[in-house]
């Protein structure tokens, strides 16, 4: 066999691969009432609801951050979140877990935020002189 196949043959395997490792993480969007069935991989959107406790003491358990999230619908819910707190969690303007229902909680293993843009108020001042 020549090298130039054994090379092609290795690009395809690869690639098979990448594939299949990207298909793994294909989730939905959901809300809280859609995610009622446990095992099924989903990311929730919603804001922090600030008037409910968050707990993460990083001493004891540095991977498990305690929140709650609102939905699009305005279900807020208790989420566990099984990595450390992300710096300026309070901040968050949007909040995009990813995750699954386990035993009636929301378990994230993953957190994305969105946090105030810097750019914001030269923004607002851009658009008064309009």
């Amino acid at each position: 066999m020549k090298q130039y196949h054994l090379i092609g043959i290795l690009m395809i395997v690869v690639a098979i691969v990448i594939f299949l490792s990207a298909a793994e993480d294909v989730s939905t969007y959901a809300n809280f009432s859609d995610a009622v069935i446990e095992n099924d991989v989903v990311k929730i959107s919603g804001t922090l609801a600030k008037d409910k406790k968050m707990t993460y003491d990083p001493q004891n358990d540095p991977n498990n951050f305690i929140f709650f999230l609102t939905d699009a619908e305005g279900t807020t819910e208790k989420v566990i979140l099984t990595q450390p707190k992300p710096q300026d969690f309070e901040l968050a303007e949007q909040i995009v877990v990813t995750g699954k229902r386990k035993g009636g909680t929301f378990v994230a293993n993953s957190v994305l935020t969105k946090c105030p843009s810097k750019y914001k108020d030269e923004e607002l001042y851009l658009q008064s002189e309009s």
